[in-house]
């Protein structure tokens, strides 16, 4: 029998300060939570920058305590133009403190020789806390595809480095599930589960629209979900489907139930 383990992401729940997250994911059956303690700044985003917010950081401590959830990952250490990757640090150190062990990154400039350089450094800071870097290729990111994600890891060559596979983004970015089989299996840590719909947007807009805030639970969508994840080695797998009008009718810890059952249900079935 496959034992496979499930955590919370931050998108599914979005706007849950991570200690009620924590209690949600607990309530729901999760291994795990995914926070983002690192702010991006966008529009109507909470602030939850434990390393920065004292008492948001003993109450996230109390909730993991209480309920035996583990953190599994954070989140997004982005690499971007210009960007100083010292300024993670702080995460980093929370997520450590807090038993995470891993930090998800992603790439959002073209300049490929500085977000290889960057990402390396990063790795490196990522080293003294034991945690891994495991990179996302995004479709409407600047590196959008499985191809691109490999060949960067390697030049990186970091003993952290990993790489995430997010189902959604693995489908619009068209990647052969063939591709799979010949990337190194240390370098998968953890996976994103959700499903989408089959009709592959064309545009831009229309592909962060689905990301953000249209997956559907497992089984629902035209993902060959099963097809990607048995490429890959047993990982923990966040699932992280935000979907506002899912939100909307069943509220926050329903709808991450349904997360989970769906998940368990689709994957019980191959």
């Amino acid at each position: 029998m496959v034992i496979r383990q499930f955590s919370l992401a931050y998108l599914t729940v979005l706007g849950c300060a991570p200690p009620q997250m924590t209690y949600i994911a607990a309530q729901a059956g999760y291994d795990f939570v995914s926070f983002r303690p690192i702010y991006m700044g966008l529009p109507g985003e909470p602030n939850f920058a434990l390393a920065e917010n004292k008492n948001l950081l003993r109450q996230t401590k109390e909730a993991l305590a209480n309920t035996g959830i583990r953190l599994l990952d954070i989140e997004l250490a982005r690499i971007y133009e210009g960007v100083d990757v010292h300024k993670y640090v702080p995460a980093l150190e929370v997520a450590a403190e807090l038993g995470g062990r891993h930090v998800l990154s992603s790439i959002w400039t073209p300049d490929r020789s500085f977000a290889t350089e960057k990402f390396a450094e990063l790795c490196e800071l990522a080293k003294q806390f034991a945690l891994t870097v495991d990179l996302e290729f995004v479709t409407f990111a600047d590196l959008k595809n499985l191809k691109e994600t490999v060949e960067l890891l390697k030049n990186v060559d970091q003993e952290n480095a990993g790489i995430l596979i997010d189902t959604l983004h693995f489908n619009r970015s068209c990647v052969a599930l063939e591709e799979l089989d010949e990337v190194p299996r240390e370098w998968f840590h953890i996976a994103h589960l959700c499903d989408g719909p089959l009709e592959i947007p064309v545009t831009r807009d229309e592909l962060i629209h689905t990301a953000r805030d249209g997956r559907l639970y497992a089984g629902e969508g035209g993902i060959d979900i099963a097809g990607i994840l048995k490429r890959i080695p047993n990982v923990p797998y966040s699932i992280e489907l935000p979907n506002l009008k899912r939100v909307k009718e069943y509220g926050y810890a329903e709808h991450a139930k349904k997360c989970l059952e769906s998940a368990k249900n689709y994957l019980n079935s191959y």
